[in-house]
C-alpha cells in the first residue's frame, strides 16, 4: 500500500500534524479546508468568498494528487451558522456540477471564529 502525503503549507498542518491530502489505494482524502486565500493566507469576511477559497485549496490538493473536483465522490460541509450555507449553493453547484458527489452539511463550531465554512472531500483517482 503506497501512501502519498500532500501539504498546502497551511499553518495548521504543521501545528496539528496532518496532511492537506492523503493519496492511498486509488483514493484521495482531502482534509477539512477553510476559507483563507490559498496564496496570501488572508481570511475574507464573507462566507461566499471563503467558500471559493476553500474550493481552490481543495482543487490544488486534488491536482497535486492527479485528480480534480470532477473526481470527488463525497463532500462534507461544516458551517458554524447554518443559514450561511444557502448563499454558497451556486458556487458549490458549479464546482461539483459534473461529480455530483454524495454530500452532507452539519452546523458546528470551527477552530477560529473568523472561519465561516470548512469543506472535506474524498475523490477517486481517474
Amino acid at each position: 500500500m503506497k501512501r502519498t502525503l500532500i501539504s498546502s503549507g497551511g499553518p495548521y498542518e504543521e501545528k496539528i500534524g496532518y496532511s492537506r491530502a492523503v493519496v492511498c489505494d486509488g483514493w484521495v482524502f482531502v482534509s477539512g479546508s477553510t476559507g483563507a486565500d490559498p496564496d496570501s493566507g488572508a481570511m475574507p469576511e464573507g462566507v461566499v468568498e471563503q467558500c471559493r477559497n476553500t474550493l481552490e485549496t481543495i482543487r490544488r490538493a486534488l491536482e497535486k494528487a492527479g485528480a480534480s473536483l470532477d473526481d470527488v465522490v463525497r463532500v462534507n460541509y461544516v458551517l458554524p451558522v447554518a443559514e450561511d450555507f444557502e448563499p454558497c449553493w451556486p458556487v458549490l453547484a458549479e464546482a461539483f456540477a459534473r461529480a455530483r458527489p454524495a454530500a452532507m452539511m452539519i452546523q458546528a463550531g470551527l477552530i477560529s471564529p473568523a472561519m465561516k465554512i470548512e469543506i472535506e472531500v474524498t475523490a477517486r483517482l481517474p
